[in-house]
């Protein structure tokens, strides 16, 4: 089925509900949205997305976060927080150092529970409602679960998280743990959690919240919106180029169906819309590999690891999306060593932007890409950061300085510091 930026906006089908349906992207078969829950094609098991008879303009927004963007989404209004409106910093040493015309940081860490996972929540979340099922739940690294748990305690529904033992930074168990989810700790990796929840989903025993869920992508999408809203009133244009973390590939293929929307409403030309850039650790890198070797789809790596604990994946469920989303702008992928990804996180921490380090990701793929040329000088780049600093507070204290202890005296103090 047609995914490339210069398709017309789609006539709604007798299946649409108020010009809103869902579609297969392999099979293009059809669905009503909201009368029964589903999550993949039922003819073929290919992903879903959410279509729009009549896609906006940058005319239909008002007010502000993600609901601001109410007319590209399926609500008027979510069960929210409020979250979205994070900022876009300017990293002026940073942006020298890396050597591009402009560098802007798009920190989604700035969200209510400290992730870009509360955009994608505030829809689902509202989706469940229309739906009306009993149960929430996810597999998640762990920011998934934080916000699943905030936003599910806020919709006042149950909540089931599955996390891979001994994988989950603290910060984001401890998250789920206060918004009073049931947290499972299942003896396998993050792939293996997402096989038995989708065995739960499919059983009617849940409402699956990963990124599969085609409406929780919707929510992403608005990160796409802000991003050109904002740089275009700085900067009187658009970035040449977005660069961000890929874990499941939720926000890579969200962005491109952000700027597809955007070409078929005439809202930018075709050829304004960011080159999408994904950047993965070497240890998790599946999207790099297709990438890399021009493959249709990815192949599954059954052992990951780095300490980017948030793109510890092996197995991108929306990959289908967002490989399409990396080739039609003529992007790319890259991965990343975790030494280079911890080296980031401390260069970003000395702009006062703190991060954990899969979100340091970006700015370490964009520093690989100008070694290599691939990225010109020329080039205007927003990079994308996705979780906050304290998600992973281990991994910041190993980033860090040691703390250095003194004697209880002032002029100590004086003779430590001048050493």
């Amino acid at each position: 089925m047609s995914m490339n930026l210069t398709a017309a906006a789609p006539a709604a089908p007798a299946t649409a509900d108020d010009g809103v349906w869902l579609a297969c992207i392999e099979c293009g078969e059809t669905f009503a949205p909201f009368s029964s829950i589903r999550y993949t094609c039922d003819h073929c098991d290919g992903l879903l997305e959410v279509r729009y008879a009549d896609p906006p303009t940058f005319e239909d927004f008002s007010g502000d976060g993600v609901w601001r963007y109410a007319a590209a989404l399926p609500f008027e209004e979510g069960v929210s927080l409020p979250e979205g409106s994070t900022p876009l910093h300017h990293v002026p040493r940073l942006e020298e150092e890396v050597g591009v015309e402009r560098l802007r940081i798009k920190h989604e860490g700035m969200n209510p529970t400290g992730s870009f996972k509360d955009r994608g929540m505030t829809v689902g979340v509202r989706v469940a409602k229309e739906l009306g099922v009993g149960r929430l739940a996810c597999a998640s690294t762990g920011n998934t679960s934080a916000a699943l748990a905030a936003y599910g305690a806020r919709g006042g529904m149950a909540t089931l998280v599955l996390l891979p033992a001994g994988k989950v930074a603290a910060g984001k168990i401890a998250q789920a743990a206060l918004h009073d989810a049931r947290i499972l700790e299942v003896d396998g990796n993050f792939d293996d959690c997402l096989d038995i929840v989708q065995d739960l989903a499919a059983r009617g025993e849940v409402y699956l919240l990963n990124s599969l869920n085609p409406f929780r992508l919707e929510g992403q999408k608005t990160i796409g919106l802000e991003i050109l809203e904002e740089f275009h009133a700085d900067h009187g244009t658009y970035p040449d180029r977005i660069v961000l973390p890929v874990g499941n590939a939720g926000n890579t293929s969200a962005l491109y169906k952000c700027f597809r929307e955007l070409v078929q409403s005439g809202a930018i030309d075709p050829g304004d819309v960011p080159k999408l850039t994904g950047v993965q650790a070497e240890g998790a890198a599946p999207m790099v590999e297709a990438v890399e070797e021009g493959n249709d789809g990815i192949r599954r790596w059954p052992e990951v690891e780095t300490i980017a604990t948030a793109i510890r994946i092996g197995n991108p469920v929306n990959a289908p999306k967002a490989l399409p989303g990396i080739r039609e702008t003529g992007g790319t992928a890259v991965a990343v060593s975790d030494e280079a990804i911890t080296d980031a996180q401390r260069a970003l921490a000395g702009e006062g932007v703190g991060v954990e380090p899969a979100s340091a990701a970006s700015i370490a793929g964009l520093r690989k890409l100008r070694d290599r040329g691939v990225v010109d000088d020329d080039e205007q780049v927003v990079c994308l950061t996705t979780g906050h600093l304290l998600k992973d507070p281990d991994a910041a204290f190993t980033a860090g300085n040691d703390p250095e202890p003194v004697p209880n005296d002032t002029e100590a103090v004086l003779e430590h510091i001048a050493e």
